[in-house]
């Protein structure tokens, strides 16, 4: 014996007398029209694959994709075109570069910055200032909050690190002593070296110029520009087409690496190339 609940019957009723009423009320609609919408769809889309596969529509997809980014860009970072080491940060951590195209996760560090000559690296990571070797062992360490944009200078026998924490600037001795602050912290662009590069942004396009000569110029955002330490290179970082190009200024040569952000992590930045 089914059980009803109390009011069942009368709830169906109400409902079965809903549904009745919009299905009366309800456009009549033919087949063509139900289905004209995908078949137009379709259509399109066959149209659009045939253009593209035409001798025209090939070539604008060429130029497209040349637009953005090195057609014929490596598929991977095998080697640097130049001496030295790159050092690079982004969200996984500070990565060392080898000319061979060999590179080593330093740690989970955020800002980090070559000594002179490359034999040691300045980092920063929660409430503490990070002196490694390139080997990306510690050699020492400072606790201060939020240390950040840590810079270091000097000479090879008088280095010095200059940083910002906690709204001053302060400045440490290469060997972790002497920490002071120098003043407020404040923020200032650096000045150019002569003859450095520098990026500008014209009808749509970014360009990188040396000594006042553009040497490569693409569509989207460059936001790098690193010289070489022998200077014959430029490194462009082109997050536009997740790549890295290569530019060599005499003889000219571009070379370029693709994925960039799948080998380092994303939001990569180039903070040194050093030393030759």
């Amino acid at each position: 014996m089914r059980f009803e609940a109390p009011g069942e019957r009368e709830a169906g009723e109400r409902a079965w007398a809903v549904v009745r009423r919009a299905y009366a009320e309800r456009e009549p609609v033919a087949w063509p029209r139900r289905h004209a919408r995908p078949l137009i769809a379709g259509a399109l889309v066959a149209a659009a694959v045939a253009a593209a596969l035409s001798p025209p529509g090939r070539s604008v997809v060429r130029e497209l994709r040349e637009s953005v980014g090195i057609e014929h860009a490596q598929p991977a970072l095998f080697s640097l075109p130049a001496p030295g080491q790159l050092l690079v940060t982004s969200r996984q951590g500070a990565w060392l570069v080898q000319p061979d195209g060999s590179k080593r996760l330093l740690g989970r560090y955020r800002d980090a910055s070559f000594s002179p000559f490359g034999r040691f690296v300045v980092a920063t990571r929660a409430n503490e200032l990070v002196a490694l070797d390139t080997k990306g062992e510690v050699r020492w360490t400072l606790a201060r909050p939020t240390p950040r944009s840590p810079v270091w200078t000097g000479t090879r026998t008088d280095t010095r690190i200059d940083y910002l924490s906690a709204g001053q600037r302060r400045r440490v001795a290469g060997d972790g002593t002497g920490d002071h602050a120098v003043g407020p912290a404040t923020v200032r662009g650096r000045p150019l070296r002569p003859g450095g590069p520098r990026i500008r942004v014209r009808r749509g396009q970014s360009e990188v110029l040396v000594g006042g000569r553009v040497v490569f110029r693409g569509t989207g955002v460059f936001d790098q520009a690193v010289r070489s330490p022998d200077k014959r290179w430029v490194l462009v970082s082109w997050p536009t087409a997740n790549q890295w190009v290569f530019v060599r200024l005499q003889p000219r040569k571009i070379v370029g690496v693709a994925r960039i952000a799948q080998q380092f992590g994303r939001d990569a930045r180039v903070t040194g190339w050093c030393c030759a």
